[in-house]
């Protein structure tokens, strides 16, 4: 603040070049006689040269002419450093060289002593404007108590600019304490004036000595593993975590406290993030006419947007939930005004309504993202299951073949491998359905699996946190469940790429090792600067009906024909089974009548490795109307479901 004031005012033209010049020959006036001073013991004026009424003009005219050659008068008085020094030393250097050759009876040490005080009085009342503000701002920062006291980890080149950023804005809200970093041999030394107070392990003691608030890590790509790590240490301590980006930390000299963003879920993964190549998505969607199911949602949402974004030439959003895909269509629309964007509020249950569809826009691209996913409700609604995730993606394929657009993608969950819930069994029996029909139809069909996807509605992510709000209990259902995580933007990714890149019929995403969702939710409340356990509880609630302690990615036989490209496991589903028309007329004939004990036998029927939940009561089914003897209908427990209509596209 003080040296930018300071340099505001000398910034006008009628003051900066006479203001500067004048101070600069004030230097060299105070540097040559106190040199004198010094050289005669301050008794008495050393004797000169025959020519000493030349000396001062001459050393004058030699200052102030390096200072303009080397543009010293144009100096920022707020933003010089270590270079800005060097050249004033350099400049100063090179005036005392021609000095001395000019003036040679002059004596050695007078020269010497001239140079040594003129540039220090020049770089004293050029830097004391930033020291006294630099002092200023610790002193008005410490004093302030809505400031927080950080440690940064991380004494490197991230860490000493993001220090010198902080020390630099005077309105900062961070004080920083000190540094920690995993080198011993760095403890004790100083980073922008601040010390090494210790190793990271050593970070719950400092947090206490230090009555530090928040841990600012600086330490670029920091591994998943090593923070995972922090927070474990620091699980005991109320400190919240915030990071530099991996992708601004390449910024060097451009790094600032703005690029600080609270710890998120990302940066626990197991794994590195995985960016695919944009330009190579571009070329897949460039031009082409394309039709997103569930568009409303977090994941159908993600892809139209990112369809958009790859200069897609039409775009056909597709939901029953109105208001979303409303909403989102608005800002698609505002963003990219160029793009041809149509909305349809449709189910996708109506078959016919699907083929009016194809046949109205003919998309080249389809991606089917609608579907039931919450487990629990699906156990208590195992025909709408069926009805949607089943019939409603076959729909979506028959419209995809009849209306003859080049590519299908529909997205399946890791659910559906050795499934236990009504919502992984009906995902595993959408995934042979799209087998089936790819092997009579010119569509390219792939099924692309997800595991959880951090930030989703369906998430376990955004529940924590609202708990973690209220203040908890954290809700979690086993102490030893773990799941498989990946972004949504590596969703969407892994959707675009393998799904129209001709990788295969089944592709997956490689997702690192499974995470404890224990281990997060703990780690989510220490991010909060909260104590997991102790201010915000943990409460294990048991696994609800259809849910697993571990998820798996790929069947056995699926593992035997996997290869790996570009970190997306492609394989070959094995293949439907020949009655599959058979047994889903049946399937849809329970669906429709609600006869759930003949619905769960036959999703085992079809999938032989779905085990449902064992001794999980159903709910009392509908009574299936049956034909009285005058014609009407009357309800009984044992009458025959309805005939349902005939499945297209199945012989």
């Amino acid at each position: 603040m003080l040296a930018g004031v300071f340099e505001r005012w000398v910034s006008r033209p009628a003051y900066r070049y006479p203001v500067l010049f004048g101070l600069d020959a004030t230097a060299v006036l105070c540097g040559f006689y106190g040199a004198v001073l010094l050289r005669s013991g301050g008794s008495a004026m050393y004797p000169l040269t025959a020519h000493g009424h030349l000396v001062v003009p001459l050393l004058l005219v030699l200052r102030l002419g390096t200072v303009s050659v080397a543009g010293l008068h144009r100096w920022s008085f707020r933003m010089s450093g270590l270079s800005e020094a060097a050249r004033l030393v350099a400049a100063m250097f090179g005036a005392t060289c021609v000095f001395a050759l000019t003036c040679r009876g002059l004596p050695a040490s007078l020269i010497a002593l001239e140079f040594f005080l003129t540039t220090s009085l020049m770089a004293g009342y050029r830097f004391a404007p930033r020291i006294a503000e630099g002092w200023y701002s610790e002193w008005h920062r410490r004093a302030r108590s809505s400031t927080l006291r950080a440690l940064i980890v991380g004494a490197g080149g991230t860490g000493d600019l993001l220090a010198r950023d902080l020390l630099r804005s005077g309105d900062g809200k961070y004080y920083v304490v000190g540094f920690v970093d995993d080198d011993p041999a760095k403890i004790g030394m100083h980073v922008s004036g601040k010390p090494v107070l210790g190793v990271i392990a050593d970070l719950p003691r400092l947090i206490s000595e230090q009555r530090a608030s928040t841990v600012l890590l600086a330490i670029p790509s920091l591994p998943a593993q090593q923070i995972r790590r922090i927070l474990a240490l620091c699980a005991s301590c109320k400190a919240s975590f915030k990071t530099i980006p991996a992708s601004y930390a390449r910024l060097d000299e451009r790094m600032s406290a703005a690029m600080l963003h609270d710890l998120s879920p990302e940066d626990l993964l197991p794994r590195a993030p995985i960016a695919f190549d944009g330009e190579e998505i571009r070329a897949l969607v460039r031009g082409r006419s394309a039709l997103v199911t569930g568009a409303g949602g977090s994941i159908g949402g993600e892809i139209s947007r990112q369809l958009a974004h790859h200069e897609v030439a039409s775009l056909v959003m597709v939901d029953l939930n109105e208001n979303e895909m409303y909403l989102l269509a608005r800002r698609l629309q505002e963003m990219h005004p160029r793009l041809r964007l149509c909305t349809e509020v449709a189910d996708i249950r109506d078959l016919a309504r699907m083929r009016r569809l194809g046949s109205q826009y003919r998309p080249d691209l389809v991606f089917h993202a609608a579907a039931h996913k919450h487990v629990p409700l699906m156990e208590d609604a195992p025909e709408e299951a069926v009805k949607n995730n089943v019939f409603g993606t076959l729909n979506v394929a028959l419209m995809a073949h009849e209306s003859g657009a080049d590519q299908l993608v529909v997205i399946s969950t890791d659910k559906a491998v050795h499934p236990t819930s009504v919502m992984g069994a009906t995902k595993r029996i959408a995934e042979l359905v799209v087998r089936d029909l790819a092997r009579r139809s010119d569509t390219r069909m792939t099924a692309v699996r997800f595991g959880n996807v951090l930030g989703s509605a369906g998430s376990v992510v955004p529940l924590f946190k609202q708990q973690i709000e209220r203040g908890g209990p954290v809700t979690v259902t086993h102490p030893d469940c773990t799941r498989y995580f990946m972004t949504i933007s590596e969703a969407v990714g892994l959707v675009l790429l393998a799904g129209l890149g001709g990788y295969g019929e089944l592709c997956v995403l490689d997702m690192g090792e499974p995470i404890r969702i224990a281990e997060m939710a703990a780690n989510l409340i220490t991010m909060s600067g909260r104590i997991p356990g102790t201010e915000i509880p943990i409460v294990f609630t048991g696994l609800r009906p259809g849910e697993k302690l571990q998820e798996e990615l790929l069947t056995e036989e699926e593992e035997e024909t996997a290869q790996v490209r570009n970190r997306i496991a492609v394989a070959r589903s094995p293949a439907p089974p020949e009655d599959l028309a058979k047994c889903l007329h049946s399937l849809q004939e329970f669906a429709e009548a609600g006869a759930r004990s003949q619905l769960l036998r036959s999703l085992q029927l079809l999938v032989p490795t779905y085990r449902p939940t064992p001794g999980r009561p159903l709910a009392p089914e509908p009574r299936a109307p049956t034909p009285h003897a005058n014609g009407a209908a009357v309800h009984g427990e044992h009458a025959a479901a309805p005939s349902a209509t005939p499945l297209p596209g199945l012989a």
